[in-house]
């Protein structure tokens, strides 16, 4: 006999009708069988990059979490909109192409249609009518339309900056595509800092409402803060320092303006643009050396803790409120990113100048007095030649500070202020790290930027009626190895006829993969859509979307993208809502296993020796541990879903991701642990159709055809209270506890199946769908029902009929644990007291002893305390 049920029949069977039947459609406002009366969700799950290897178990996580809340919506009544697409512009398929020389188009429609069958495989409801792809010319236009009115806004600008390049990658990128170490995200390759013209997007001018409108909605807490980390507000002063022998002067940015006369030496970034002015000539080359060696840092590295390197530049400017004359020194723990790229070192007050001022022999001077000698932000404390000297970072009272010597520090930051202003050397700002989105790419496999550079030197947009600006199919996509897009050297492509008879320039650089991902959700609505990228009517009903799922490593790259473009749209008119995602979740991450040797170097699992159980390196021999790490291609772990779908079905992929923890947890995944969800599956089917083997279309058990059978009262109760916990889990997202109600009420009929009702088995079923849509749809069916289980009502329970008759509560004697009393669920405080006296009366930690209060918690505790 077969011990399994025909999930290989029956899976693909549903998935064909569900696609056939366009099951999951969302009608939109307008369509004939659209209906305003149903409340509406959108739920979204962020959209993969085919790549060439297809899905690995990871991704399902997600997206079968989207998945269950978009089924359980439908049924319980709500307009859902499911929909997928693809993030298929960007540089992997580009490094894949350029590999193996086929062009990046055909390669990724191929990954295209490997991720779209292994999609459909699993069985997922979205609305695949509306399914893009971001590489595709009537999704770019649109792109391109959007960043045109970008530019129309004068919110993108071409200037030189000091950039991140990539030799290996062949581009630029952005601060954020850049690890701690000064490395490419993609591929991990070494990058360094060059000074380029390129195109940016002024993020910037929206960081206050970036900042101030996290608060509005409905996001994980960590991701918030990462975004106001990254965004960065501090509110201080610029001050100007006139610089000795020449008519510039050099303005620094500090939040503690209060502690200006406590400056004794002013630091510029390696990439300001004075350093070349006021380097003194017998200071040139250690200087020149010192730049080359901090463009290739990332700005993590020059500002981690650590000794604190510097040159002297031979310069000195002047204190403009002390007159002190003061040495400029270079140090890469000071970026030109941040603030105007100079800031004034106060060695007394801030850790880095201390730790600067002791490595190179400068001055210190105490300006705020701490609270008291010990207190808390008395961070050092060293002896040195000029006398024992602190670095106190907290708030105090002004000292060595004329003018303003016994000012509390609050007030000695507008004291200072004030005669800044008055003389004209400082005033108030307000800045931010977040800096302008380096938003140019010199890659080929990328929406072109739709503008025109003129030969007297001007830019002008493409024409709208002339967009998209596509690819030319016959250009090299291999990267030049040189700050050239490839682009630039299609001289056909480049060329545009003006109007005038003349030519222009077409634009070679292409935009980052992050420009198609910043609207996507926007799309979805109105993909069809030729004369805008979405009708108003339709915007103003789906948006915002309700919840959107993926991953935390998104936080300060995609999400504030994606939030800077939508609000420039709802200020140009265009979206009825100032922020695009009502509601955020993150997934954790699967893991694989790995083993790594007392080096911590990681072995791939097919490489490592076992002998009697142990692992070994086959090349030194040595003992291995077993650790799980991320999966991935070169460690070997990386499991197809292809192949579990293959030997346990589908639903039992979606049912085993969901049990394996909370969803926001990271999880090592365990192939021989799936063993148990189609146990589960098969008591399922057993219970209700009998035994795994039974032909295709053999009915239920005849008992469930029954109408006239009764129902068992302990069954009802049980079926009642899993659907009342299946709900609120499904609302909370923990799917996994959902899963273990849906499991105890099989273990208490399995052994009895007959004591199950018809409607009781339906009921169930129903709630068994958002997880396992495949075998529910199938029982569905077998109970004689012809409408489709996706879209029946979610079933309800009675309040009263679920209330627990007696509840068991905790005794605790002075905070510990010591027994449990059973009690009536609706007992009176008095008579739950007279109870757990009762329980405890013998105990020896009450013996003895007088029980002089207690404290109880309805339902869960009571707690004695005795003497």
């Amino acid at each position: 006999m077969n011990k399994e049920y025909g999930f290989n029949s029956i899976e693909p069977k549903w998935q064909q009708f569900w696609r056939a039947q366009n099951a999951f459609r969302a009608p939109n406002p307008g369509d004939p069988d659209f209906d305003p009366a149903r409340p509406k969700y959108y739920v979204l799950g962020m959209f993969p990059y085919p790549s060439g290897a297809g899905l690995h178990v990871g991704h399902p996580l997600s997206y079968t979490a989207v998945d269950i809340i978009a089924r359980y919506r439908r049924m319980r009544g709500f307009n859902v909109l499911n929909p997928i697409g693809w993030d298929s512009f960007g540089l992997p398929a580009e490094q894949f192409a350029v590999k193996t020389g086929f062009s990046p188009q055909a390669l990724t429609l191929d990954s295209i249609n490997t991720f779209r069958r292994q999609l459909m495989s699993l069985g997922f409801s979205y609305d695949w009518d509306r399914e893009i792809a971001t590489s595709s010319p009537n999704y770019f236009a649109w792109t391109q339309w959007i960043f045109l009115q970008i530019f129309k806004s004068e919110l993108a600008v071409k200037q030189d900056a000091p950039v991140w390049w990539c030799e290996k990658l062949g581009t630029v990128l952005a601060n954020e595509e850049v690890d701690e170490n000064g490395r490419s995200e993609v591929g991990d390759y070494p990058c360094v800092r060059v000074p380029l013209s390129q195109w940016f997007l002024r993020i910037t001018e929206y960081a206050d409402r970036l900042l101030h409108d996290l608060e509005g909605i409905n996001w994980p807490e960590n991701i918030k803060e990462l975004q106001r980390n990254w965004i960065g507000r501090s509110t201080g002063a610029d001050i100007s320092f006139s610089i000795e022998g020449i008519h510039q002067k050099i303005t620094v940015f500090t939040t503690r303006p209060d502690t200006l006369y406590g400056c004794t030496f002013v630091l510029l970034a390696p990439e300001h643009p004075l350093v070349k002015i006021l380097t003194h000539p017998d200071h040139a080359t250690e200087v020149a050396a010192y730049i080359e060696q901090a463009t290739r840092k990332s700005e993590v590295q020059r500002q981690a803790k650590g000794e604190k390197t510097g040159v002297f530049t031979g310069a000195y400017c002047l204190n403009p409120l002390s007159g002190d004359r003061v040495p400029v020194w270079i140090s890469d723990y000071t970026l030109a990113s941040y603030g105007t790229g100079a800031v004034m070192g106060v060695p007394a007050h801030d850790e880095r100048d201390f730790d600067f001022a002791l490595a190179k022999g400068l001055d210190f001077r105490q300006v705020v007095e701490p609270p008291s000698a010990e207190h808390k932000e008395i961070l050092r404390r060293v002896d040195t030649a000029m006398g024992a000297q602190i670095c106190f970072v907290g708030d105090g009272v002004a000292i060595n500070s004329p003018a303003m010597n016994g000012l509390p520090t609050p007030e000695a930051k507008e004291r200072v202020i004030q005669l800044l202003e008055e003389q004209q050397t400082g005033k108030r700002v307000v800045r931010y790290k977040l800096r302008d989105w380096l938003f140019s790419r010199q890659r080929y496999w990328g929406e072109p930027i739709p503008l025109v550079n003129l030969p007297n030197g001007c830019i002008i947009p493409v024409p709208e009626e002339e967009l998209p600006v596509t690819l030319p199919k016959t250009a090299r996509f291999q990267p030049t190895g040189e700050p050239t897009p490839p682009l630039a050297l299609d001289q056909e492509w480049l060329r545009y006829p003006l109007p005038d008879g003349g030519e222009g320039m077409r634009e070679p650089n292409v935009m980052p993969q992050w420009a198609g991902s910043c609207w996507y959700y926007l799309r979805f609505l109105d993909p069809h859509n030729s004369k805008r990228f979405c009708a108003p009517e339709i915007e103003k009903y789906w948006m915002p979307v309700d919840m959107y799922i993926g991953g935390a490593e998104h936080a300060v790259l995609h999400l504030l993208y994606a939030r800077f473009w939508h609000k420039v749209l709802f200020d140009l008119g265009f979206v009825s809502h100032p922020e695009p995602f009502s509601g955020l979740f993150n997934q954790g991450m699967i893991q694989g296993e790995a083993y790594k040797n007392a080096d911590g170097r990681l072995l791939p699992a097919h490489k490592v020796k076992f002998i009697d159980g142990q692992a070994l390196d086959p090349e030194t021999g040595d003992e291995l541990t077993r650790v799980v790490v991320k999966m991935s291609k070169s460690l070997g772990n990386v499991i197809n879903p292809d192949e579990v779908i293959r030997e346990h079905g589908a639903d039992a992929l979606r049912l085993y991701l969901m049990s394996m923890g909370p969803l926001e947890k990271n999880k090592p995944w365990d192939t021989q642990a799936i063993t148990g969800v189609t146990r589960f599956l098969n008591r399922v089917w057993v219970l209700i159709v009998g035994e795994p083997d039974s032909p295709h279309e053999t009915p239920c058990r005849p008992r469930l055809i029954d109408p006239d059978l009764l129902r068992d009262a302990e069954v009802e109760q049980a079926l009642q209270r899993t659907i009342a916990r299946v709900t609120q889990d499904i609302e909370d997202m923990r799917f996994n506890t959902a899963l273990s109600h849906l499991m105890i009420f099989v273990n208490l009929v399995a052994s009895e199946p007959e004591r199950l009702h018809r409607d009781q088995a339906e009921r169930f079923v129903k709630v068994l769908s958002p997880f396992a849509p495949h075998i529910a749809e199938e029982l569905w069916l077998r109970l004689a029902n012809t409408d489709l289980l996706a879209v029946s009502p979610w079933p309800t329970w009675d309040e009263n009929l679920i209330k627990d008759s007696v509840v068991t509560l905790a005794i605790q004697i002075n905070g510990k644990l010591r027994g449990t009393v059973p009690v009536a669920a609706d007992a009176s405080e008095h008579e739950v007291i007279i109870a757990a006296r009762e329980a405890v009366a013998k105990s020896t930690h009450v013996q003895g002893k007088s029980i002089i209060r207690h404290f109880y918690i309805p339902g869960r505790v009571v707690n004695f305390l005795v003497e």
